[in-house]
């Protein structure tokens, strides 16, 4: 009883913290868009379509429609982004980070695909927060989704239906995720820091069959600081 009263508390501070964390410009946070609409981003690969609406980007599932991301037509490094995201329980979804348009036809994918590191967002016990070489022929990236180990492989800490708090930290080859204020990956890769320094930021919108539809995914709070 004392452990599930320490780790509900815990639960509880993180998400106070985050809703009432400030994100000071003289900390170097900045707002990762305007607030009113959508002219810092640009549509990529899907026709699925993004709305701003009281501060929140919501994407919707197209049919048909391959994955679409809505990408930030600004590059980032090394930085630390937080952001709210909900998403439907069916939905798969995720941020990319540091990727861009490929400009080389490469296996089955084709030039202009968007590709590169994704931190996924979905329903739980899943493989949220894990990190996946969106496009990149490698699969997960993260170890922690090809274990063997039910417990390793997925975990619960994503609250579906609700609001989740990310966190995710890109220095150098390192890149940390945290959901509602709990580690979830911590992932160094050589590789995919060599091909992927630097990139854009992109909200996913996964492509989804006609029986599925309609779902969608929203992000609010979006907030970035390079390091």
């Amino acid at each position: 009883m004392m452990k599930m009263t320490a780790l509900f508390l815990c639960v509880m501070l993180s998400a106070t913290w985050a809703a009432s964390k400030e994100y000071k410009p003289s900390d170097a946070w900045k707002p990762l868009f305007n607030g009113t609409d959508l002219s810092e981003f640009l549509v990529e690969d899907g026709v699925a379509p993004y709305e701003v609406k009281d501060g929140v980007i919501t994407g919707r599932t197209a049919v048909p429609s391959p994955n679409t991301f809505l990408a930030t037509k600004a590059e980032y490094g090394d930085f630390e982004l937080e952001f709210d995201v909900m998403v439907s329980d069916k939905l798969n979804s995720g941020v990319q980070i540091r990727s861009r348009s490929r400009t080389e036809a490469e296996g089955k994918h084709a030039i202009g695909r968007f590709y590169g590191p994704q931190v996924e967002i979905e329903a739980g016990p899943g493989q949220a927060g894990y990190i996946y070489g969106e496009a990149t022929g490698r699969g997960w990236l993260s170890p922690e989704p090809k274990s063997k180990d039910p417990a390793v492989k997925q975990h619960d800490i994503f609250k579906n239906g609700e609001w989740n708090h990310y966190r995710i930290v890109a220095k150098g080859a390192r890149i940390q995720t945290f959901i509602n204020g709990q580690p979830i990956a911590d992932l160094s890769d050589e590789e995919i820091f060599k091909t992927h320094p630097k990139g854009h930021i992109g909200l996913q919108v996964h492509g989804v069959k006609a029986a599925l539809h309609p779902m969608s995914v929203s992000w609010r709070n979006l907030y970035i600081r390079e390091i």
